[in-house]
């Protein structure tokens, strides 16, 4: 078997219709175990999961997991409800992050903490926490129980560093990759790797997917912080500026703030504090990190990130879920154009 070498870039605008058609069929499969287990005799309890799950979202995580599956040409269906156990362990961090981050959108919508109340949102974060064990006991697998578990140990650890984080001006470099490794990235990971250890494909492919998930995951959250200051709320699903707002010291602050004159230090010193988040702040904070190329500098890092993930699954034999995988990091770093 020989490696094929897969450059980013082309003539067509990725998208995730690939994956999307690969999945189809068994994301119907995915989705008909996530209606199932959200239902409760206690009525709040799916009404306010549903307007989260059923809003929107682009099952990415499921999706993933369905897609190595077949990258590893695996006939059985122990991934379907695996898959559900993820995008239950999603739909709960955030539920529990909107929380956290007093967010007024998600998805689109209206954050469900604002409608439902931030108790019940943590409450019902809690019960889809509690039926993807569920799930994943059910498979019997210790292995992939222990691969959930720890990712779902890790997020939390992550979210936690990130939080300690908040308005911390000297956040190094190396302390947010840690932050968003585990926090966005080892659920990527996690939801990669269960399908080669369903699929028997040995330690090797496991890494593989393993390697594959994470630096997509950490490609997809440099993304989503550069647009957070240079998209709109109708692309991303939430306000434009919340992390500046809220005084997450990400990759593209970092970056200006350690090429910036004294006056800009201070200012972001000021912002992050929450002493500076009018609109006239925010347009000044974008102006910086134009200046200093804060924005495109995290996007080429994040192109790193997703050649790396390419590379990971080069010696996987060709096909429609090698490409589609191909194109599923293409398409989060086209997010940011």
């Amino acid at each position: 078997m020989t490696a094929t070498i897969h450059q980013i870039g082309g003539h067509r605008a990725p998208s995730l219709d690939p994956i999307l058609k690969l999945v189809a069929p068994e994301m119907n499969k995915v989705n008909a175990v996530i209606l199932d287990r959200m239902q409760s005799e206690i009525p709040l309890i799916p009404e306010l999961a549903g307007h989260l799950i059923a809003g929107g979202g682009k099952r990415m995580r499921p999706m993933l997991t369905l897609a190595c599956a077949r990258l590893l040409d695996y006939p059985g269906e122990r991934h379907h409800k695996l898959a559900a156990a993820v995008e239950f362990i999603h739909t709960a961090t955030l539920l529990h992050d909107d929380v956290v981050d007093g967010s007024d959108m998600r998805r689109g919508k209206t954050a469900a903490n604002l409608i439902f109340g931030n108790p019940a949102a943590v409450l019902v974060g809690d019960f889809l926490f509690s039926r993807s064990f569920e799930l994943m006991v059910e498979d019997g697998s210790l292995k992939v129980l222990k691969i959930l578990s720890h990712a779902s140990a890790v997020i939390a650890e992550g979210e936690v560093n990130q939080l300690t984080a908040q308005r911390q001006i000297t956040t190094t470099e190396e302390k947010y990759l840690d932050i968003i490794g585990s926090k966005t990235a080892a659920l990527f990971a996690a939801a990669c790797k269960i399908a080669a250890v369903v699929a028997e494909s040995g330690e090797a492919q496991e890494m593989a997917l393993d390697a594959y998930g994470r630096n997509l995951g950490i490609a997809f959250q440099l993304v989503d912080d550069a647009i957070d200051y240079v998209s709109d709320g109708a692309t991303m699903g939430k306000d434009i500026g919340d992390d500046f707002r809220d005084g997450k010291v990400t990759l593209p602050v970092i970056l200006a703030h350690s090429r910036g004159s004294a006056e800009e230090q201070k200012f972001w010193h000021d912002a992050m504090l929450g002493n500076r988040v009018s609109d006239e702040d925010l347009l000044h904070a974008t102006t910086l990190l134009r200046a200093h190329d804060a924005i495109d500098d995290t996007i080429e890092r994040a192109r790193h990130y997703g050649q790396r993930a390419i590379d990971s699954i080069a010696h996987f034999p060709g096909g429609e879920a090698k490409a589609a995988l191909v194109e599923a990091v293409e398409f989060a770093i086209a997010r940011a154009y």
